[in-house]
């Protein structure tokens, strides 16, 4: 019961807002009573803070499934995007700035969990696309890293990309190609054309 919670809730808090949406309102869209969502979860913020890692937990298995497939590094990361962007319902209901404002000390958690998944990951891309030449060799892989998550992470910052002015899927295709351009050689680039013209 407490796995059909948690997917229900992050379902809910993902397209309505972690706001907007009460204990009541589960109850209801699952059919059980309050009583039951209570005995797992004891308060709203237990079930905000749990779902919030139980999403992202769920979007690990997503990027380790991606980087098994053996996509070239560039297509990898294009396609994580793709499949997280589903997985997160195209944040429809910015649930990172939601969780930022109303759930201050979860969404620091968040940041901080975010970091020592994807750490790895972007290290081991770049690695991998300087050996098959889509990246250049000169790059400092620790400063890249560094500056992909740092730029990544703060896409849905309001203050610095209003929504009413910028949509946060074009954000991240543009940061992405923004990306891949500054790191890429010639063969990278012709791969990124490729990609962004489809």
């Amino acid at each position: 019961m407490k796995e059909k919670i948690l997917e229900k809730a992050s379902d809910m808090f993902l397209n309505l807002g972690f706001k907007s949406v009460t204990m009541d309102d589960i109850a209801h869209e699952m059919g059980i009573s309050k009583k039951t969502i209570y005995a797992h979860f004891p308060t709203k913020l237990k079930l905000v803070q749990a779902t919030t890692f139980f999403v992202l937990e769920k979007i690990h298995e997503t990027i380790c499934t991606v980087c098994s497939a053996n996509h070239d590094p560039i297509k990898e990361i294009f396609t994580i995007k793709s499949m997280v962007n589903d997985q997160l319902k195209n944040e429809k209901s910015s649930p990172s700035y939601q969780l930022q404002k109303y759930y201050p000390k979860i969404f620091k958690q968040l940041k901080e969990k975010q970091f020592e998944s994807l750490n790895l990951c972007v290290e081991d891309n770049l690695k991998r696309g300087i050996k098959e030449g889509y990246y250049r060799k000169d790059i400092d892989i620790d400063l890249i890293t560094r500056f992909y998550l740092s730029g990544i992470m703060n896409l849905s910052n309001r203050e610095f990309f209003p929504a009413e002015t910028y949509k946060l899927s074009d954000l991240k295709d543009a940061f992405l190609e923004y990306h891949v351009r500054a790191i890429s050689t010639e063969k990278g680039l012709k791969t990124l054309l490729n990609i962004v013209r489809k």
